[in-house]
């Protein structure tokens, strides 16, 4: 029998000899470090498809098109839970919202999961360098720009926590609740310059850190988190200007609409009661503020893609772009997240890099957030822990026309939702009792039909119910090999660990 040494051990065996000089032995290192693929993992906050990439007739995102131009789009991607701290959570772990145990926000990674594996935690167990810039985990927006909010440490090597002229110019930002700005509509036309903003500060954090890695052939997974388009909607005065407030429609809503809808539906929509009867001059100014935020992110994140095209990283680096979950700027009279409709559970998710094998291509198949860990790993030849209940996306990225899964699923509160290529389906409280939704996007895609209590959709209905209730099963499968912590009366209660 043959053995086959590694040739990284031949190497080594050779220079212990003399027959080979050290230095053969470290530009062989040194070109197998640089063969595996680097991660550039590019976020947004609060960023919903509102944007020239998924087809948008107003809102410019110039350098998201190119990426998408180079890359796959997904048309049907959606996230686990529409607000911050569970959906980053539940991504960055590949782990469902009722396995991660976090349906809130202001929650650390480790309190209810102390030893799950995020995804630069496996990036960095193979010799990756893993970086933060800005804002991966929560944070409370704008009160915790400059710190590490909730981040878990554990995740990088080296972090970065930008801190802005949008950060010191708090006192001059508009809100419908006078200094209040995180979860209320307010926004603020800045003087100055990006490069002055906390996320123009970020890109120029990650060019140079792109440099450096360029220069050394060290692989990387960076991950650079922008505030943007997340209110307050602050953004240079140009990007205000490419948007007339007076040219937006605001998106209205049929009299007795409400009434089509199960009660925790509506609650979801007018839980912010100061925003649910806005004037519209009003609306049209808080929309324009948040066209004006998205078009400046994506001049953030043409300067980091520029410079990873100049340092003759681009081909060897996978590259994601996405968003934490979706956003409502009007639509069923609701303005910014935590509902079970489209706006609010679909994401822009586009990816780049090797193995793509047809890009500029949109692939339509139902994605779901988690699926972007197993991935990532995939791509870059990593084993993926078995906790990740994600799917990996590479034979989508080989073949647009494939699906890997049949629906996409999202929760929040008591509502759990699907979405298949053609349908939503909603059901509210313990096996839907508290009433359900079904939307058919082959003929609304807004979702303003309520389908689900007409005889004509019974069938429909039947069928992805029971979809449904078996996604429910599946993402409260316990992750293996993962310990679970519930507090019970502010005591912590181990669960069993499968």
């Amino acid at each position: 029998m043959t053995i086959k040494y590694p040739r990284m051990f031949q190497l080594l065996v050779l220079a212990v000899l003399g027959i080979l000089p050290p230095s053969v032995v470290c530009s062989a290192e040194t070109r197998m470090q640089s063969s595996k693929p680097n991660v550039l993992f590019l976020i947004c906050d609060d960023l919903n498809c509102d944007m020239s990439t998924y087809g948008h007739a107003t809102v410019q995102t110039p350098n998201m098109d190119r990426l998408a131009a180079r890359g796959v789009r997904f048309e049907n991607a959606h996230c686990q839970f529409p607000l911050c701290g569970p959906s980053r959570i539940s991504f960055m772990t590949g782990m469902y919202p009722d396995q991660t145990l976090v349906h809130r926000n202001s929650i650390y990674v480790r309190e209810h999961t102390p030893n799950v594996l995020t995804i630069p935690q496996v990036f960095r167990s193979a010799g990756y360098f893993a970086t933060r810039i800005g804002k991966i985990y929560h944070y409370n927006v704008p009160r915790h720009v400059g710190t590490s909010g909730h981040d878990d440490p554990y995740s990088w090597n080296q972090v970065f926590n930008p801190r802005g002229r949008d950060k010191d110019e708090e006192h001059l930002i508009f809100s419908l609740r006078k200094n209040n700005f995180g979860g209320t509509l307010s926004w603020l036309a800045a003087d100055g310059t990006d490069a002055e903003q906390t996320d123009g500060i970020a890109a120029s954090i990650a060019v140079e850190r792109l440099r450096k890695h360029a220069a050394e052939k060290t692989p990387f997974f960076m991950a650079v988190g922008l505030y943007r388009p997340h209110t307050p909607y602050v953004a240079p005065k140009k990007y205000f200007e490419m948007y007339p407030a007076t040219k937006i429609k605001v998106p209205q809503i049929p009299e007795g609409y409400y009434e089509t809808l199960p009660k925790p539906a509506v609650a979801s929509i007018t839980r912010k009661k100061d925003q649910i009867n806005l004037s519209n001059d009003l609306a049209q100014q808080a929309i324009q503020a948040y066209y004006a935020s998205i078009t400046f992110a994506d001049a953030q994140l043409g300067i980091i893609l520029q410079a990873l095209e100049e340092t003759g990283l681009t081909e060897n680096t996978i590259v994601v772009f996405t968003s934490d979950h979706g956003y409502h700027m009007g639509e069923h009279r609701h303005y910014q997240k935590t509902t079970l409709f489209e706006n609010a559970t679909r994401i822009p998710l586009v990816i780049a890099g090797p193995g793509i094998s047809e890009p500029g291509k949109v692939a339509a198949g139902p994605v779901e957030m988690v699926d972007i860990y197993p991935t990532l790993t995939a791509l870059a030849g990593l084993d993926t822990p078995a906790a990740v209940s994600g799917i990996s996306l590479a034979p989508m990225l080989a073949d647009v026309s494939r699906s890997v899964r049949q629906a996409a699923f999202t929760q929040f509160g008591t509502g759990y939702s699907i979405r298949t290529e053609r349908y939503r389906y909603t059901h509210w409280g313990p096996d839907g009792s508290l009433g359900a939704e079904l939307y058919d996007h082959q003929n609304d895609s807004v979702e303003m039909v309520n389908l689900a209590n007409r005889p004509e959709s019974a069938a429909v209905v039947k069928e992805l119910s029971a979809l449904l209730k078996s996604r429910i099963a599946q993402a409260n499968v316990p992750p293996k090999g993962v310990r679970q912590i519930r507090f019970e009366n502010k005591r912590a209660v181990p669960q069993p660990n499968p």
